[in-house]
């Protein structure tokens, strides 16, 4: 088997599992990742003790410097693989990756993926602003005052210059994820909002408004990977992982080589070669979306449609439930569904794993076959591209 199909249908996803979301006071952060993880465990019909590996990925809330282990302290497990992972935003995929990579050269068995925040009501509303205002070059960027949503701003800036994105396309995204996150039960914000509703939210950071901006929640989420031999025995139907890419570009946008093209394009090309399939064959995708300008972004650079119409897919309405194209974000997205950390990604994989299994009423795509997941981390700054089948191909 060469290197770029060596992970192909080498593991299956068994059991996924998200916790309470929205806010939650009673609960802390490993609170949510070990109600995520339980109920990830129930679907697959596993006991804590079948788990031998443990990934989770940062916290912005919780006091501890080795995450991973105190989590499976924290669990009551003692797994023969474990770390946490920090390439932000894009974690979760980085995490599958591993976990395959840990079951396919026999360092574990049965590996439990977590991650989740008290975002919403673990941080006072100062903590969360200096959180959003602590990114940005130490020395060249931070002293002048950037934020994330500012970052992000340039970059939709810059799309909108070279392609001629607007702004009401920027809002249909927020629309679309904000009508699907309405047809899932445990979305943290399901009250329907219209193109002009999002063009008159407060401003952020120009041209961004709020509605064009992810939630802060309380979330967790957690999914679990085997081999092929023990999924096939388990309770819950597996999802394969066909294909799966990496790309880090950058840290800090002054040193991105473009505010147009990142690294989508090559973790999207390193995914399709390992899973020997082609944009064209994806039926639903769930695209990272901190802020309404990325999964237009995405959407070019997995080639899900051609550079400078991402704005337009959405506006058009092609990217709803439906529609007849590839549909996006089908369980409303970090826009509507829910966002803490790594979690917001994560969530992304757990909805294309349901999407693929299928039973999800209104919500479902029909026969879906085919996911794709793109988790994204920084500043556009880390990428993986996951996809996902419903039989091994």
């Amino acid at each position: 088997m060469s290197e770029q199909n060596s992970l192909r249908n080498s593991v299956a996803i068994v059991g996924v599992g998200e916790s309470d979301i929205g806010k939650v006071p009673n609960m802390s952060g490993l609170g949510l990742n070990a109600q995520a993880a339980r109920r990830a465990l129930d679907d697959a019909g596993l006991a804590v003790s079948d788990i031998d590996g443990l990934l989770t990925a940062h916290s912005m809330t919780e006091p501890y410097f080795m995450l991973g282990t105190v989590l499976a302290e924290y669990l009551g497990i003692q797994p023969r693989f474990a770390a946490s992972i920090v390439t932000g935003g894009a974690s979760p995929g980085v995490m599958l990756k591993q976990a395959a990579q840990a079951i396919a050269t026999g360092q574990a068995h049965t590996v439990l993926v977590c991650a989740g925040e008290n975002r919403a009501t673990g941080q006072s509303r100062d903590q969360a602003v200096a959180a959003l205002a602590a990114v940005g070059h130490p020395y060249f960027e931070r002293p002048y005052g950037g934020s994330i949503p500012s970052f992000y701003a340039m970059i939709a800036r810059r799309h909108m210059h070279e392609f001629g994105t607007t702004e009401r396309q920027m809002a249909a995204v927020s629309v679309t994820t904000r009508e699907h996150a309405r047809l899932h039960p445990n979305a943290q914000m399901r009250k329907p909002i219209g193109i002009d509703d999002v063009m008159a939210s407060k401003p952020i950071a120009d041209p961004l408004k709020i509605l064009d901006c992810c939630l802060l929640s309380d979330a967790g989420g957690a999914f679990i990977v085997t081999s092929p031999e023990r999924a096939r025995n388990l309770k819950a139907q597996p999802v394969w992982l066909a294909g799966i890419g990496e790309c880090h570009t950058h840290e800090h946008l002054l040193c991105a080589p473009s505010l147009v093209e990142f690294g989508t394009k090559r973790s999207g090309e390193a995914a399709y070669q390992m899973a020997g399939i082609g944009p064209q064959d994806v039926d639903v995708a769930q695209l990272y979306d901190c802020f309404s300008i990325v999964p237009i972004l995405e959407l070019e650079e997995l080639g899900l449609c051609r550079r400078g119409e991402g704005g337009a897919y959405f506006e058009e309405g092609r990217a709803r439930i439906g529609a007849g194209a590839v549909p996006i974000n089908t369980h409303g997205g970090m826009l509507s569904h829910a966002h803490a950390g790594a979690a917001g990604g994560l969530l992304a994989i757990i909805e294309a794993v349901r999407q693929l299994r299928g039973g999800l009423a209104e919500r479902q795509v029909p026969d879906a076959e085919v996911a794709l997941v793109h988790n994204e981390g920084g500043i556009m700054s880390s990428h993986c591209t996951m996809l996902l089948t419903r039989e091994p191909r």
